[in-house]
């Protein structure tokens, strides 16, 4: 995969911050608005497999590329296994349980734990999409060779 023409590229060059930021976004309000770490998961991953279809896979190793989006997926979901444990041994014995001061209602630090989850989860959701799309991509390279 060669990439796309110089207007492609340069409107993703100009986008794909803007993306970024949109992503980030939905995750870190995720408890205040709807959205979360799922959605802008998915927004963030969108934003890459923009720049890997615009710029062409020559420009990365995809294998490596692949292997180390995995171990992000895979260290996301640790940590997100690990805060809710960390509920189940601090808060009152139960599993996710919410176990940070919650704040004042509104406020952007007001949900105890749940936005450090949707960080997390965030980030997994990202990573899994892009992994997928690298998978697929190598996939189709190798069949093509």
């Amino acid at each position: 995969m060669n990439g796309m023409t110089q207007i492609v590229k340069k409107v993703t060059q100009l986008m794909s911050g803007l993306i970024f930021m949109y992503g980030l976004y939905i995750i870190t309000h995720g408890h205040l608005t709807p959205g979360g770490g799922f959605a802008g998961g998915a927004i963030v991953a969108g934003g890459f497999i923009l720049l890997i279809l615009a710029f062409g896979s020559k420009v990365i190793s995809l294998r490596k590329e692949e292997t180390q989006t995995s171990i992000t997926e895979s260290a996301a979901l640790l940590i997100v296994i690990l805060l809710a444990l960390a509920g189940l041994f601090l808060g009152v014995h139960v599993f996710f349980n919410n176990y940070l001061p919650q704040g004042q209602v509104g406020e952007l630090i007001s949900a105890g734990v749940i936005p450090i989850y949707n960080i997390f989860i965030g980030m997994e959701v990202a990573a899994a999409l892009l992994t997928i799309f690298l998978a697929l991509v190598i996939y189709k390279e190798e069949v093509a060779s």
